[in-house]
């Protein structure tokens, strides 16, 4: 957990989860979420000993449940001598303060439990520093658990300062400081990507995102379509920086796929915001492929997270290609009702397995047609004169093949953006001795 006072791991063995439920939602949801935080939690080698959910009507100021329910949770924890309470909804920095002061021992939300997860995973320079702003901007408001035992300290004269308040706000003037170095560095790395995205763009390869839930199997469909060594991991949030391959398609175009970071439900805003300038490739790609897992339970709830985070980053307009993983993870003639429902529901998704690679043609039809929605394949000849057509096809579109013939005539073939091909044919069209072939 992240420890305000040394900024290491607490050691908790014994965890109890609590959720909350409100009078709309139903029980199998509260359930769902709570298996989920089980999960998170797993990844932190912090074995949960029970399970609590909470039936809320109003979230409380003190305990964000009622006092005669914390009451109850903290008899409950004594009697499993557990020495962690992990909440699935948010805690204030002050009921989190009054949570301790109730039961003496570790009490953290989600977020703090996808920070510490994200806090192991990071690896590049990008997601380290996004990982430890967002655990900072997390702390700063809750520095005073840090130093309670000093809150006795204070001088005898009236309205002077104890040593613990001093300490706070040196603590506190350290934090921002370090923030703002973050910020700083986050701004050179997001510019650093920036140019390598224009880059891309001035080669006019169409780009794709893939993106979705976190374990559906993104970074497996990555490896598979690019025959990469990408890292895939049967774990939460394996990928946390944007991985980019190129594959050449069937019709011999080439396609740009970049590998996003996993979402989850209640995924906090916090990292939302911090990893946008990984999220954003989403924003920015030709279009989406959103991978599903076929064989989850929870197959509804991730394409709502999905669609959900989508829409907090103004890219649920984008065109979607929906991929349903995990084909051979199905009994096919126990759960042909699912797929029928998603066949009806999803009439022009690919359903695949990246571990048998079945599927995997399909989908590279499919993406052969998405790309040439907004890159266009042309096959001409130019005569030696027209070196500008030359020009023009190297500066605005991406160069396949090209041969000279004996007569000096060029044999060009290249991919161009749907908004140069029209000017590019206009050209061609004025010029003599050019000639456009099958494309």
């Amino acid at each position: 957990m992240i420890d305000t006072e040394k900024d290491n791991r607490r050691v908790v063995e014994r965890a109890i989860l609590i959720g909350v439920r409100s009078p709309d939602e139903p029980p199998a949801d509260a359930v769902e979420h709570l298996e989920e935080l089980a999960e998170l939690t797993a990844n932190l080698d912090i074995g949960v000993i029970d399970r609590i959910v909470v039936h809320l009507r109003t979230p409380q100021p003190e305990y964000y449940i009622g006092s005669g329910k914390a009451a109850e949770i903290e008899e409950r924890r004594r009697k499993l001598e557990a020495d962690c309470l992990i909440f699935d909804t948010p805690l204030s920095p002050s009921q989190q303060r009054n949570w301790e002061k109730l039961t003496h021992c570790c009490v953290i939300d989600r977020e703090e439990v996808i920070l510490d997860i994200f806090a192991g995973r990071a690896s590049t320079r990008e997601a380290v520093l996004q990982v430890e702003l967002a655990r900072l901007r997390y702390i700063l408001p809750r520095l005073t658990r840090a130093w309670t035992h000093l809150s006795r300290q204070r001088g005898g004269v009236t309205g002077a300062r104890g040593q613990g308040e001093t300490q706070i706000e040196n603590d506190r003037r350290l934090l921002k400081r370090r923030i703002a170095v973050l910020e700083e560095e986050l701004t050179e790395v997001r510019r650093q990507r920036a140019v390598g995205r224009k880059r891309r763009e001035r080669h006019a390869i169409a780009h794709a995102a893939i993106v979705g839930y976190t374990n559906v199997g993104k970074s497996s469909l990555l490896r598979a379509l690019s025959g990469s060594e990408i890292l895939v991991a049967d774990q939460l949030f394996a990928t946390l920086d944007p991985t980019t391959r190129k594959i050449t398609l069937p019709d011999r175009q080439e396609l740009l796929l970049t590998d996003t970071v996993g979402f989850v439900r209640k995924l906090p805003h916090s990292l939302v915001e911090a990893f946008k300038s990984t999220l954003e490739e989403a924003v920015l790609a030709d279009f989406l492929i959103l991978v599903l897992d076929l064989s989850s339970p929870q197959l509804e709830a991730q394409w709502e997270t999905t669609l959900s985070v989508l829409r907090e980053l103004g890219a649920e307009d984008k065109n979607i290609l929906v991929v349903f993983n995990k084909l051979d993870k199905i009994d096919r003639q126990a759960d042909t009702l699912l797929l029928a429902r998603t066949r009806m529901l999803f009439p022009d998704g690919v359903w695949l397995s990246t571990r048998t690679g079945e599927g995997l043609d399909q989908l590279r039809e499919r993406l052969s047609a998405f790309a040439g929605k907004h890159r266009r394949l042309l096959r001409v000849q130019l005569p030696p004169e027209r070196h500008d057509l030359v020009a023009f096809a190297h500066a605005r579109g991406h160069v396949l093949e090209e041969h000279y013939e004996n007569n000096g005539n060029l044999n060009l073939i290249f991919s161009i953006d749907q908004q140069y091909h029209h000017k590019f044919a206009d050209y061609l069209a004025a010029g003599s001795g050019c000639a456009r072939k099958e494309s």
